[in-house]
């Protein structure tokens, strides 16, 4: 497989109190951390093993990952009774 970009989703789980990541660019990319610095380093680790473990190739010497995080808050509407 020929991999130009590495899409990670990373979302905030309130339940667990941790960041979680996957991604449908690489397979096997589950990993978790308390922030998102350190999930940021995390996916970084994994990806590394993950590119040897699924015999990912690319002509770049640097593969590009962007990781998309979303967490939801809410605020109290200041107009509800």
């Amino acid at each position: 497989m020929t991999v130009s970009t590495i899409i990670v989703e990373a979302r905030w789980d309130g339940k667990a109190d941790v960041w979680t990541a996957t991604s449908t660019s690489i397979s096997g990319l589950a990993v978790e951390a308390p922030t998102l610095e350190a999930l940021k380093s995390r996916v970084e680790g994994a990806i590394a093993d993950l590119i040897e473990l699924n015999g990912i190739d690319s002509p770049l010497a640097e593969i590009p990952v962007c990781i998309m995080a979303s967490q939801l808050g809410s605020v109290t509407n200041p107009k509800a009774a």
